[in-house]
């Protein structure tokens, strides 16, 4: 099957998460809203299928996947979707839902994240909602992230088939994710980072060993991979990393 992803075009944000999937799982897919319109793609293609009246299911937002006759939109419930196709997820019932709830934790931490620099609304600049950014940083770095990081590194630690992966003995899309975030904060908050990387070695060591593999490794040095920018749900501003 071929699939088609929906996202915006310039930025990593959420759709990062799917791609990550797609490419570890040697998918043939096509990042719809990135290819040139004069072939039927590019942005009025997904903003057809978003404001089209004859969609049954719409979806709120992107990301949203389509595979053959579905269109499936959170990227929570995208990668519940692929994670059996494109063997990201374990073969039973109770692994599938524990990889699909470290996933919505992780969904979770990337709104925080996100949240730092537009805490008010997502419709204001940053320069308008400043005073309230620096407040909303101070506690994502000083007391969320540290709860995030620790709470992911015992579930590393507590995995009893090692603590290579954060549920079983293979890898997840849970765990492509978690590199996704690693990758992140360093970006957004590269001295919180620092200061916290140091109590979480398992969940560094998560985030080397996914960079190594082949398909991601050559999937980040491509141009695929689309740099982190200040336009992303990671941004970096030197006055929201307060790190003590």
């Amino acid at each position: 099957m071929r699939y088609e992803l929906y996202y915006w075009p310039g930025i990593q944000g959420r759709g990062e998460f799917v791609r990550l999937a797609l490419e570890e799982g040697g998918a043939d897919y096509v990042d719809v809203a990135r290819r040139s319109a004069r072939n039927g793609l590019g942005m009025p293609a997904m903003m057809k299928l978003l404001e089209g009246e004859h969609v049954v299911c719409p979806p709120f937002a992107p990301p949203f996947l389509r595979a053959g006759d579905l269109l499936i939109g959170q990227t929570a419930n995208i990668l519940l979707f692929l994670g059996p196709r494109l063997n990201l997820v374990p073969k039973d019932e109770a692994g599938r839902l524990w990889v699909h709830q470290l996933q919505l934790t992780i969904a979770d931490l990337v709104s925080e994240a996100h949240d730092t620099h537009h805490p008010i609304a997502s419709s204001l600049y940053y320069k308008d909602q400043k005073p309230e950014a620096l407040r909303r940083a101070a506690d994502f770095t000083q007391a969320r992230i540290p709860k995030f990081l620790a709470y992911f590194e015992a579930v590393l630690a507590r995995n009893p088939h090692g603590d290579t992966f954060l549920t079983g003995d293979s890898l997840t899309y849970a765990d492509l994710s978690m590199f996704q975030v690693i990758a992140g904060l360093r970006y957004a908050f590269p001295r919180t980072m620092k200061r916290l990387e140091p109590d979480c070695p398992r969940l560094v060591a998560l985030h080397d060993a996914v960079a190594d593999r082949p398909r991601i490794a050559a999937y980040l040095s491509s141009a695929r991979r689309q740099p982190f920018n200040q336009e992303d749900v990671f941004r970096h501003y030197k006055e929201l990393d307060v790190s003590s």
